[in-house]
């Protein structure tokens, strides 16, 4: 016999949702900015008054096994009927052949941290697949979270008409102190992944042409996802004799990453595609300044101070070389530094805090919840 439907509130007044996580979702070893916002969203929600079931499956997704396929479709059918289930994008968007039967009597919303053809590195095959797959999953759904502007325009326009209703929810910022910094130019720091996604080759590249300037980087992020590239990354800082240079430190959290953050004068990221950013405003929120490739989202996370002006370089994707030269402009021209600061030091005040996500997804599931007729 079924459990009683949770779309209501609970016996002690929460309201319920069913959060559908990758498994590694809690892995320290292996943290991302998609988890990161999964964990935070879980945890503020339960401070405004809903109960959240945590349900990490495990899987390569967005490609998953026979065994992790059946295990999703597995849990959604054992859902009580009319049960609100938010689930992360890369779990939902590659199996909608899982979520059509659950769609018939459960009310579910996808969380799209990054379209899945935008991936770096897919055969073409493969990204057309996958995009095809995304656009039946959020067909199927009755809601889909976006965390950008940019990512909301990117899902209506691309999956065309006929979508559920898109909320962005932006990943917030937590308050940092002011980072102390090194010399103010020469302590770079880039916190991400080591995945081809996110172009660390072309930062070590452009970093190989200012070796005049005193400058020292180090990369923090998870290595297990894309062992060749690091591999590769590593023969590269060798070929350029920048291992003295360079430090890559592997996943650091908590204290560890603060410490990271507290000595940088710069934040680099060469992303070639990013929803949004959360490192970059991460920088912001210690006042540092930020360089990074103007793809998607990002813009949209590194903002404007209260002047107008820019905190940080943006750059061209396509144009190699531009990295390079917003490298040689920051060392060379002590009074861009200074402008920079300041700017990254008033967009620091004008930042969003997670309350504000929290609330964005909390009122598109309550939304949900709500809504007349079946499920």
């Amino acid at each position: 016999m079924r459990a009683h439907p949770v779309t209501g509130p609970g016996p002690d007044g929460a309201r319920v949702v069913h959060a559908v996580l990758p498994g590694g979702v809690a892995d320290i070893s292996a943290p991302s900015g998609g988890n990161g916002y999964d964990l935070r969203v879980c945890h503020d929600l339960a401070a405004l008054g809903w109960r959240v079931h945590r349900h990490p499956v495990p899987g390569d997704w967005p490609r998953p096994d026979t065994a992790a396929t059946a295990a999703l479709a597995r849990l959604l059918a054992g859902l009580p009927d009319g049960a609100l289930v938010l689930l992360d994008g890369l779990v939902a968007c590659g199996v909608p052949d899982v979520l059509r039967p659950a769609a018939a009597r459960l009310r579910l919303a996808v969380v799209v941290h990054l379209p899945l053809a935008d991936e770096t590195g897919l055969a073409p095959g493969t990204a057309a697949a996958l995009d095809a797959r995304e656009r039946r999953a959020l067909h199927t759904v009755r809601a889909v979270i976006a965390t950008s502007d940019w990512a909301a325009r990117r899902i209506r326009t691309h999956h065309g008409p006929g979508l559920p209703p898109v909320t962005v929810a932006r990943p917030g910022v937590d308050p940092a102190p002011l980072a102390a910094g090194t010399d103010g130019a020469g302590g770079l720091l880039c916190v991400a992944s080591l995945t081809p996604r996110k172009g660390h080759h072309r930062l070590v590249d452009a970093l190989a042409t200012v070796t005049d300037a005193p400058w020292t980087c180090t990369f923090v992020g998870g290595t297990r996802h894309a062992p060749d590239c690091v591999a590769q990354l590593h023969v590269r800082i060798r070929q350029l004799d920048l291992e003295s240079r360079i430090r890559v430190a592997g996943p650091l959290t908590g204290a560890a990453l603060a410490a990271r953050y507290a000595a940088a004068d710069l934040v680099l990221l060469a992303s070639y595609a990013e929803t949004y950013g959360m490192v970059l405003t991460e920088a912001l929120a210690r006042g540092i300044p930020v360089l990074a490739t103007a793809v998607a989202g990002v813009p949209e996370a590194v903002g404007r101070a209260p002047d107008g002006s820019v905190p940080g370089l943006l750059v061209p994707s396509g144009e190699p070389a531009a990295l390079a030269g917003a490298l040689r402009a920051w060392f060379d021209d002590p009074e861009l530094r200074c402008r920079l600061t300041a700017a990254a030091r008033g967009r620091r005040a004008m930042l969003e805090g997670w309350e504000m996500t929290s609330h964005s997804l909390a009122g598109a599931l309550e939304r949900l919840r709500s809504a007349p007729g079946s499920p």
